[in-house]
């Protein structure tokens, strides 16, 4: 009898064979990879030009310091007898003091003064980021908390108890000691109403986050606007300065057409 002998790998799977989904596999974690890497260069190479961008922009904004605020601030901005340290002010005192025309300073005085801006935007930017690379401080604001969509009866309410004793309850600002005085609020951006809060300028006190939250500074901002974009409901508002100017107006012409009418009924009498 003859015996066949079967293939011993017959009725098995053969070692060498690999699963139909092992190429699929392969090229996802191929696909991985490069994407990785790829992801990796791109930001790599994003952040320098970044880092790039920010030492140019800080640079340019140090030479414009040198030129312009190095007298009165020294080179270092470390300060001098004829003005203030800038180290640790932030971004946002720059904006604000140089984007309403405050500085350079014009002439010595209890106060700066604001004048016509000295500088374009994008170079208060560049003095800014200069200052701002010194030393950590408060920084430019959020867009979304200058749209003057808050709630305008609670920031009525928050300005009345921070600001008015200074400023008007309608923003229309008021005399301080020694010849200072708190300006008016109508037509001051709201970038630079937040800045001012936050940055505390002149005699202004520092309203920070923890004092004020920047939602409530928002409010604030909104009860401002309103202000500015609607009229007095009780007709001519003669500043807005309260009673004083009220009774001064009424006792000037009313008082004074009184007795105007006086003298005239007199006169026609004699």
């Amino acid at each position: 009898m003859t015996t066949i002998n079967k293939p011993k790998s017959a009725g098995r799977r053969k070692s060498g064979r690999r699963h139909p989904l092992s190429s699929v596999a392969l090229i996802a974690i191929g696909l991985l990879f490069t994407g990785g890497a790829y992801a990796a260069f791109s930001t790599s190479t994003a952040n320098a030009e970044t880092s790039a961008t920010s030492q140019q922009t800080i640079g340019e904004g140090k030479k414009l310091f040198a030129a312009n605020c190095a007298t009165c601030h020294g080179l270092a901005a470390q300060g001098t007898g004829s003005g203030p340290s800038l180290i640790g002010v932030g971004a946002a005192s720059v904006d604000f003091q140089v984007g309403t025309g405050r500085m350079p300073l014009q002439m010595d005085g209890p106060q700066a003064q604001k004048k016509a801006v000295q500088f374009t935007d994008e170079q208060i930017a560049t003095l800014a980021a200069y200052v701002s690379s010194l030393a950590p401080g408060p920084g430019l604001p959020d867009s979304n908390l200058l749209d003057a969509k808050g709630n305008s009866a609670k920031g009525a309410e928050l300005f009345r108890i921070n600001c008015a004793m200074c400023h008007n309850v309608a923003g229309a600002g008021g005399a301080l000691t020694q010849g200072k005085f708190a300006p008016s609020l109508d037509g001051v951006t709201s970038k630079h109403i937040y800045e001012a809060m936050v940055t505390g300028p002149q005699s202004m006190p520092v309203f920070n986050d923890m004092n004020i939250s920047p939602e409530s500074k928002r409010d604030i901002i909104t009860y401002l606007k309103y202000l500015e974009n609607n009229p007095s409901p009780g007709g001519y508002a003669l500043g807005s300065l309260g009673p004083v100017s009220e009774g001064l107006f009424l006792w000037i012409f009313g008082l004074g057409a009184i007795v105007a009418l006086t003298v005239w009924i007199t006169a026609r009498s004699n």
